[in-house]
């Protein structure tokens, strides 16, 4: 299952840094920035968050709620978001079953062999969490100017 342009994003989003159920019925009426990355403190991961970090108050004066969602551990998501100083939520998808739902969980390949991860993606919702936008090319280090260019070319 694919996500896309058009649907409504799924009820369940993962566990936040304090062990919680996050839902996106807990957002209501905000528009959101949902990015999807591989792992915790690796360069390209630390450079899209640092990035998405340093553009979050023109993210969210345009009226977006940006989290980020990997298979990483509470605790691993608790330890980034401390040591890059994060000011957006991450949240925990150990099962994948998030990652799934939206489509991102695929085969992948490295030094020849293949293995299920996370492909890199961002999504953007309206207020009613219905997808505008879907990023699959993300620039790691210019996230937050990529995703500030997107929504100036969509007239927001």
């Amino acid at each position: 299952m694919h996500m896309e342009t058009g649907d409504k994003i799924p009820e369940v989003l993962g566990l936040d840094q304090a062990g919680n159920e996050v839902s996106s019925s807990d957002f209501e009426g905000k528009a959101l920035i949902i990015y999807f990355y591989p792992k915790d403190n690796t360069p390209g991961c630390t450079a899209e968050a640092c990035s998405l970090r340093d553009f979050n108050s023109e993210l969210e004066a345009k009226g977006y709620t940006t989290i980020g969602i990997s298979k990483d551990s509470v605790a691993s998501h608790a330890k980034f978001a401390d040591k890059y100083s994060l000011p957006f939520i991450l949240l925990s998808d150990p099962t994948t079953e998030v990652n799934q739902s939206f489509g991102v969980w695929q085969k992948k390949k490295m030094a020849g062999r293949e293995y299920m991860g996370t492909v890199r993606t961002t999504f953007v919702t309206d207020t009613d969490h219905r997808i505008t936008h879907i990023i699959t090319k993300v620039d790691t280090k210019k996230a937050g100017e990529q995703l500030l260019e997107l929504l100036a070319d969509a007239g927001q």
